[in-house]
C-alpha cells in the first residue's frame, strides 16, 4: 500500500498504515479518503501549526474501525476508533501523552459523536475531514453512500420537504438540509473556516442545479 501520499511522513505512514482500515467496500471511508483528509490536514497545518505526528497518526487512525453509516453504532464510531488507536500506538511505545492527544483528535473529528475538540491538532483533525464532506467531493460522497444504502435520490412527491419531514435515510437530497448545509458553520480553524466557505458555496451551486433540472428551481 503506498504511502507517497503521507509526505513529508512517509516512514511513520508506512507503520500505521496496516492498522488504519478495516476489511469494508466502503469507497466513503477508504484509503483515497484518508489521503485528501491528509491532504487538508497539511494545508491547515501550514498555516495553524500543530504536532505533525499527532496529525498523522488521528488521520491514518480515524476510522479504523468500521461502522456503516446506518448502524445502531454510528455514534460510538470514533470512540471506537479512538480506543484501537490508543492499543495500536502504545504497543508502538509511544508516549502517553501524544496517544491521549491522537485518541482525543480522534474521538472528536465525528460529526455524530458531537464531541468538541479541545486541542489544535484535535480542531485540524476535525477541519479537515469535515472539508471532505463538503464542495464537489461532499456531493460524490453523499450520493454514493445513498446508493450503498439504498436510499432514492429525491422525494418525487415533496422534493423539498415542504410537507414532511426530512429522511436523509430514504432521499439523499434530504441529507443536504440534514448535515451538509450546516457543516461549514462549525469549523475550528480561521484557515478550515475559510475553505469550508469555498466548499460551500460549491454545495449549494450544485443544489440548485440539481433542482434546476428535477423542475423546481
Amino acid at each position: 500500500m503506498t504511502v507517497n501520499c503521507f509526505a513529508p511522513m512517509e516512514t511513520m505512514a508506512s507503520a500505521l498504515i496496516r492498522h488504519a482500515l478495516e476489511p469494508s467496500n466502503d469507497g466513503a471511508h477508504d484509503l483515497a479518503h484518508l489521503q485528501r483528509v491528509w491532504h487538508n490536514a497539511r494545508t491547515l497545518h501550514e498555516t495553524e501549526g500543530g504536532d505533525l505526528e499527532v496529525l498523522l497518526a488521528a488521520v491514518l487512525l480515524h476510522d479504523c474501525v468500521a461502522v456503516e453509516k446506518n448502524s445502531a453504532l454510528r455514534s460510538q464510531a470514533s470512540r471506537l476508533a479512538a480506543d484501537k488507536a490508543s492499543s495500536v500506538l502504545q504497543e508502538k511505545n509511544w508516549p502517553r501523552e501524544k496517544i491521549s492527544n491522537v485518541a482525543h483528535a480522534i474521538e472528536a473529528h465525528s460529526f455524530s459523536a458531537n464531541i468538541a475538540p479541545l486541542t489544535l491538532e484535535a480542531k485540524i483533525v476535525q477541519d479537515a475531514d469535515r472539508l471532505d464532506s463538503l464542495g464537489m467531493l461532499g456531493v460524490a460522497r453523499t450520493f454514493y453512500v445513498a446508493g450503498r444504502m439504498g436510499s432514492a435520490l429525491y422525494d418525487p412527491q415533496d422534493p423539498e420537504a415542504h410537507e414532511r419531514e426530512y429522511d436523509d435515510r430514504r432521499f439523499c437530497l434530504d441529507h443536504f438540509q440534514t448535515k451538509l448545509l450546516h457543516l461549514a458553520d462549525g469549523f475550528q480553524t480561521a484557515t478550515g473556516q475559510r475553505l469550508a466557505q469555498i466548499r460551500h458555496h460549491r454545495l449549494k451551486a450544485f443544489m440548485e442545479q440539481f433542482k434546476e433540472e428535477i423542475g423546481i428551481a
